[in-house]
C-alpha cells in the first residue's frame, strides 16, 4: 500500500462519524501491535533501493539520449549506436552486444526493422546490453553511459539549441494532454514550434506547414485505395490547402515518402516536375523554393500522415533545409504522433464509455447521475493536476459531452475532494455530500495508475438493489478491461490482443469493443 491506499483503507475501516478519541485509540493500537519482521523489513527496504536505482537509471539514460540527439530528431540510428558499442573495451564484448542486440530485435520487431531507436528502445537496449556484459549490471550501465558520453562531443551554443528545441517539443505534447481531446492546440503548437525553430535556426526562413492524414478512399476508389486529407495548415494556407485531397494518380511526392517511410527533401521545387502545387494564385515563375515531406509513423513505426513544409513564401536565397532542420522536422514528427494518438487514445475511451453508461442504463435505475473526468497535468507548482468534465449523465441517460473546459482544482473543490482521493489512490471511494452518497470509481492505466474516474451519484441511498449493485460492477469491469485495451495500441511494446485490427481502430470500433469483452466475459461465465 501506497501513503493515500493506507489512508484510504484506513478512513473506510473508522468510518465517517466516528469519534476523534476512537480514532486516537486506533492508531495506538496499530504502532503497539504492528510488528515488521527483520525479513520483511529488508524486503522493503530492498524494494525501495530498487525503485529508487531504476528511477536514478531512466534519468541517466534519458540525459545520454538527448546528447546523442543533438538536433532533437526524437530517435537515434540503431546502427551507429551499435558500432560505437562494439568497440567498447576493445571490443571485448562483441559476442555479448550481438546476443542484447537478438533479444532487442525479438522485443521490438518494428524498432530493429527501421534500425531506429525511440528513447524507450534505446533505453531497453542498453540494458539488454549490461544484462549480457560480464560484470555488475549496475556498474556495467554506469560504464556503458559513461563511455558512450565521451564518445560524442557537443558545443555549447549546440546545447543552447538542443535544449530550446526541446523545450518546443514538450509544449506539442502539453497541447495534447491538456486539450479537452481537441486536435487543434495541438496543430497549432506544431505549426509554432516549425516555425519558431526556422526562424531561430534556420535562418529565419518563412516557411508553409501543413498535416495531412491517411484516409481510405471511398470517393473515388478507381484513383487509389487510399487518399491524403489535409486537416491542419498554417493560416496564410489554409484558403488554399486546408480540407484538401490529394490522390494516388496526382502529382506530388508525398505518397512516396509514406511508402518509403522516410523524408524526402526537395531543394529546388522548381526543378523537379513532380511537384502538386496547392495555391493557384501563386503565378508559375514564384514557384520557387524547397519543399520537405515527413512520413507520421505510431509506436510500431507504421505511417498514417504526412508533415509537408515549403518555403515558396520566402523571397531570400537562402531557402533550402540543412540536415539538423530536417533532424529537427523529424522530431515534430514524433511529438504530433505521440500527441495524435494521445488524443486519439482519449477520444476512443469516452467512446467506449458512451457504449457503457448507454449498457448501464438498460438496467440500473436508481442512479441518479454518472459524471465522467479525466486527469490533466496541473499549471502550475501548486497544482499537480486537475480534473477535466467530459461526460455528464442524468437520471434519465440523457449525456451532456462537455466541449468547453469544466477544470476542478482540489483547492477550489474542498467537497469533492473524494474524486482526488480516488485518482491519488487508484481506488474505489464511497462518500456522502450533503446528505447525497456518491460513488468515486477509477479508470486505470496500465500501470494501474487512475487517468480518469466515474463519479456515480445514488441519492439518498446508501447502497443500490443488490441485483443493480452486481450489473454496475460488471459494467466497470468491463469498461476498465476495454479501456486497456484501448491503452495497448499506444504502447510500443504491447500488442492489443482483440478481435478487431489495431490499425483500423476508430471511434465506432472503440465503442463495438465494450460489447466485446462483454461477450467474452458472458462466455467464460457459461
Amino acid at each position: 500500500l501506497n501513503l493515500p491506499q493506507f489512508v484510504q483503507l484506513m478512513e473506510t475501516f473508522v468510518g465517517k462519524d466516528i469519534s476523534l478519541p476512537t480514532v486516537k485509540s486506533l492508531t495506538e493500537f496499530i504502532k503497539e501491535e504492528y510488528k515488521q519482521t527483520e525479513e520483511s523489513k529488508m524486503e522493503q527496504l530492498e524494494k525501495v533501493h530498487r525503485i529508487s536505482r531504476l528511477a536514478q537509471r531512466k534519468l541517466l539514460l534519458e540525459a545520454l539520449f538527448e546528447k546523442w540527439d543533438n538536433n532533437a530528431s526524437e530517435f537515434l540510428d540503431l546502427k551507429e549506436v551499435d558500432a560505437v558499442l562494439s568497440t567498447f573495451k576493445e571490443g571485448m564484448e562483441k559476442e555479448a552486444l550481438r546476443k542484447a542486440k537478438s533479444h532487442f530485435c525479438s522485443r521490438y520487431p518494428q524498432s530493429s526493422r527501421v534500425e531506429k531507436l525511440s528513447p524507450k528502445a534505446f533505453q531497453t537496449f542498453l540494458e539488454l546490453v549490461a544484462s549480457e556484459f560480464t560484470g555488475d549490471e549496475d556498474e556495467v550501465i554506469d560504464n556503458i553511459v559513461e563511455f558512450l558520453t565521451t564518445s560524442v562531443e557537443r558545443s555549447y551554443m549546440e546545447y543552447l539549441q538542443s535544449l530550446t528545441r526541446r523545450k518546443w517539443l514538450h509544449n506539442i505534447q502539453k497541447a495534447a494532454e491538456t486539450s479537452g481531446v481537441s486536435m487543434e492546440p495541438v496543430y497549432k503548437a506544431v505549426f509554432k514550434a516549425l516555425s519558431q525553430d526556422a526562424e531561430a535556426h534556420g535562418d529565419n526562413k518563412k516557411i508553409s506547414a501543413y498535416i495531412a492524414l491517411l484516409e481510405e478512399n471511398q470517393l473515388s476508389p478507381e484513383r487509389g485505395q487510399i487518399l491524403l486529407h489535409y486537416v491542419a495548415c498554417t493560416t496564410d494556407d489554409a484558403p488554399y490547402v486546408l480540407n484538401q485531397i490529394l490522390y494516388k494518380d496526382m502529382k506530388g511526392v508525398s505518397f512516396a515518402a509514406v511508402e518509403e517511410g522516410k523524408p524526402i527533401h526537395v531543394p529546388r521545387v522548381q526543378l523537379h516536375g513532380n511537384i502538386h502545387f496547392w495555391n493557384y494564385d501563386r503565378p508559375a515563375e514564384e514557384r520557387i523554393g524547397s519543399l520537405l515531406v515527413l512520413p507520421l509513423q505510431d509506436a510500431h513505426w507504421r505511417v498514417f500522415g504526412i508533415l509537408g513544409l515549403d518555403t515558396l513564401r520566402d523571397q531570400s536565397e537562402k531557402t533550402i533545409f540543412l540536415t539538423h532542420e530536417i533532424s529537427f522536422c523529424q522530431g515534430v514528427s514524433h511529438a504530433f504522433s505521440k500527441a495524435y494518438h494521445h488524443v486519439c487514445t482519449l477520444e476512443n475511451v469516452l467512446q467506449m464509455t458512451l457504449t457503457a453508461l448507454d449498457w448501464l442504463y438498460r438496467r440500473v435505475h436508481s442512479i441518479h447521475t454518472v459524471i465522467t473526468y479525466l486527469v490533466e497535468p496541473g499549471n502550475d507548482q501548486t497544482c499537480d493536476y486537475a480534473l477535466r468534465k467530459m461526460i455528464t449523465t442524468d437520471n434519465t441517460g440523457q449525456k451532456e459531452i462537455h466541449t468547453s473546459p469544466v477544470l476542478l482544482l482540489r483547492k477550489e473543490n474542498l467537497l469533492r475532494n473524494y474524486l482526488f482521493k480516488c485518482i491519488d489512490s487508484s481506488e474505489v471511494i464511497r462518500t456522502s455530500v450533503c446528505g447525497e452518497y456518491h460513488i468515486a470509481v477509477p479508470l486505470r492505466d496500465l500501470s494501474r495508475q487512475a487517468f480518469g474516474l466515474f463519479d456515480i451519484g445514488i441519492g439518498h441511498h446508501q447502497k443500490l438493489p443488490p441485483h443493480e449493485h452486481k450489473d454496475l460492477q460488471k459494467m466497470l469491469k468491463i469498461a476498465q478491461a476495454a479501456c486497456c485495451e484501448i491503452l495497448k495500441i499506444d504502447s510500443e511494446e504491447t500488442i492489443p490482443t482483440y478481435v478487431l485490427e489495431a490499425e483500423h481502430m476508430n471511434l465506432r470500433h472503440a465503442g463495438i469493443l465494450f460489447h466485446w469483452f462483454m461477450l467474452q466475459d458472458l462466455r467464460e461465465c457459461v
